[in-house]
């Protein structure tokens, strides 16, 4: 049974940083492509970032870039996302997900999900 176990989200003021933990289970960690995702209250699930099996690349949606960093440890079967510069509107849900691919960006992509983190940023 697959599991994916986020944790490290909270409350955080403008300008703060957190970093969330993703811990898989009951899959080969190391041959997915590895997602996060954010859904605010009343919108869809947008796309944060995406990292390679490998490590190797990494891609970004444009209202994160330069603030987020993804990375992962295959050894620990675990994925992070470092958030710094938090704003208000980066406020939701974050999911972590996994997909056999290269970079995908689109949820239909991902086979797997874990149940979310709330992220709040307040003003």
């Amino acid at each position: 049974q697959v599991q994916l176990v986020e944790s490290g989200g909270g409350l955080v003021q403008a300008g703060g940083s957190l970093r969330l933990s993703c811990a898989a289970s009951g899959l080969a960690f190391s041959r997915y492509a590895m997602g996060w995702f954010r859904q605010a209250q009343g919108k869809e699930r947008e796309f944060v970032a995406v990292i390679r099996y490998s490590g190797a690349n990494t891609d970004y949606a444009d209202s994160v870039k330069g603030r987020f960093t993804i990375s992962r440890d295959n050894a620990k079967n675990t994925v992070y996302l470092q958030m710094n510069s938090l704003k208000p509107e980066d406020t939701a849900v974050y999911y972590c997900a996994a997909a056999i691919g290269t970079l995908p960006r689109r949820t239909h992509e991902y086979a797997y999900w874990g149940q979310g983190t709330q992220v709040t940023v307040s003003s």
